[in-house]
């Protein structure tokens, strides 16, 4: 693995029910693979953020704070919209902590804490927006053929985040990954919008993924063999 390469989304154990990494082993292997920095966005939380900078600093390792968001969907309200948030200083940290907070606070639906869009506007200062891939808004509209919706929901998140905004590109060997990697970087290209490469993070080894799709299934309520798994 590249030494230039970073981690900007992963799930720790603090996620809960999508993530098993644990912090300490994390810093040691991103230590080990001469990686500069890594990013912490576990969903909807900064339960881990103490530790996790704690120990980036004891490995010589740049900590990054962000959060893997839920953004109300009105046209499907049990199927959210996601959005990665990065702190860039302070200020970031601060409109992120309130953004969490009322998700908690005024945004829970169908148990899950949840971001409506206005709530961004004037709290962005400090932020850095990843697009959330595939799940994301303009991931989805992509994948459906809906270009133009792709346009504007993608317009819509360079005004609120104005240069800090980045369409993510993944390719983990999900389905339809590559339909959006070609769609995504067309976009990009089209309207000025910066891209990053990211990879889910859930776990650290391939010898691990199954401890996380038994985590998976018990907060489902489901067995491992369910074909009706998403």
């Amino acid at each position: 693995m590249s030494a230039a390469f970073v981690h900007l989304r992963l799930h720790t154990e603090y996620s809960l029910v999508d993530g098993i990494v644990r912090v300490k082993p994390l810093m040691k292997a991103v230590a080990e693979t001469g990686m500069p920095a890594v990013a912490m966005t576990d969903q909807s939380n900064l339960f881990a953020m103490v530790k996790f900078y704690t120990a980036a600093m004891a490995a010589g390792v740049k900590p990054i704070i962000g959060a893997d968001v839920l953004l109300h969907n009105e046209k499907e309200p049990g199927q959210p919209d996601r959005l990665v948030l990065l702190c860039k200083d302070r200020v970031g940290y601060l409109n992120l902590s309130r953004l969490i907070s009322r998700a908690y606070t005024e945004g829970q639906q169908l148990g899950r804490p949840m971001l409506q869009r206005d709530w961004l506007a004037g709290n962005t200062d400090g932020l850095i927006a990843l697009s959330a891939g595939r799940e994301g808004d303009v991931g989805l509209a992509l994948l459906s053929g809906n270009i133009d919706v792709a346009r504007t929901a993608l317009a819509r998140w360079k005004a609120c985040f104005p240069g800090s905004f980045y369409l993510e590109l993944q390719r983990t060997g999900r389905e339809n990954e590559e339909d959006y990697l070609h769609a995504a970087v067309k976009l990009a290209l089209e309207m000025d919008v910066p891209v990053v490469a990211t990879n889910d993070v859930r776990f650290l080894t391939a010898s691990e993924f199954e401890a996380h799709e038994a985590r998976v299934c018990i907060n489902q309520g489901r067995v491992l063999d369910d074909p009706r798994r998403p």
